[in-house]
């Protein structure tokens, strides 16, 4: 059975593509690093239905959490074949001139390394070139890298455009080891990642700026995740998918 680690998967975009990764026939690694509470509601939502999935608290920037992540969805789950980068953190708004060295390294460290290594634990398990099954990555990623967020968080613009780069390169390095690598942009996304950004109502304020004059859905990114990770998008690798609402 085909099994799939979600990054930061309590909440948002990563506990809505448990949800449906579930619903498609993955068994379900859902990864958190602080809330044990919302990991395992998402968990039981998923045997609920039927499926399968286990929580596994790790942070995704330190590198022995992550073997041992890895390990443990190796013992109880089986091999990866599946792995979203969803972990990200954001920070109130401020210019660059405010922004000290104790964010900007929070900021890198979570968003680039903590995509980073994640993807170097499962590419070493699917890739046919150490006997893997192969497999699909798909990495979170921000139309702010391409709007770079001026007078927000241009520091969080700036590393959503490094998985972006680390996306289209990786995808070519296993592009012949049967191993997929995709990202997708998230726009304004109706979900709890504002608050821990300090402004809880932007996207509700926003929504009337948008072509589509609404907020997304984390369920709506969840659907281009798991079509990613799909046999469906079996000829799609190095591909960045916006999911932004025309933004």
């Amino acid at each position: 059975m085909s099994v799939l680690v979600v990054t930061g998967g309590s909440r948002g975009i990563g506990a809505a593509t448990a949800l449906l990764g579930a619903r498609a026939g993955y068994r379900v690694c859902v990864n958190y690093v602080r809330d044990a509470d919302a990991a395992q509601r998402v968990v039981d939502a998923i045997a609920a239905t039927g499926g399968e999935a286990i929580a596994v608290q790790a942070d995704v920037s330190v590198p022995d959490d992550v073997e041992r992540l890895f390990a443990t969805v190796d013992d109880l789950l089986g091999t990866v074949t599946g792995l979203v980068n969803n972990a990200g953190v954001v920070a109130p708004a401020a210019r660059v001139e405010q922004i000290d060295a104790e964010r900007l390294t929070r900021m890198l460290q979570t968003n680039v390394v903590g995509t980073f290594l994640p993807a170097r634990e499962a590419v070493r398990r699917m890739s046919t070139a150490h006997g893997g099954p192969g497999g699909a990555i798909v990495n979170v990623s921000s139309v702010a890298s391409r709007l770079g967020s001026p007078g927000q968080y241009v520091d969080y613009a700036a590393s959503k455009a490094a998985v972006d780069t680390f996306t289209r390169g990786l995808a070519l390095e296993v592009a012949d080891e049967g191993i997929r690598v995709n990202a997708v942009r998230p726009g304004i996304i109706d979900t709890e990642i504002h608050a821990s950004g300090g402004q809880p109502d932007r996207a509700q304020r926003l929504a009337g700026t948008l072509p589509l004059k609404r907020p997304g859905r984390a369920e709506e990114v969840a659907e281009a995740i798991v079509w990613l990770l799909s046999g469906a998008a079996s000829y799609v690798t190095g591909t960045i998918l916006d999911v932004s609402g025309g933004r």
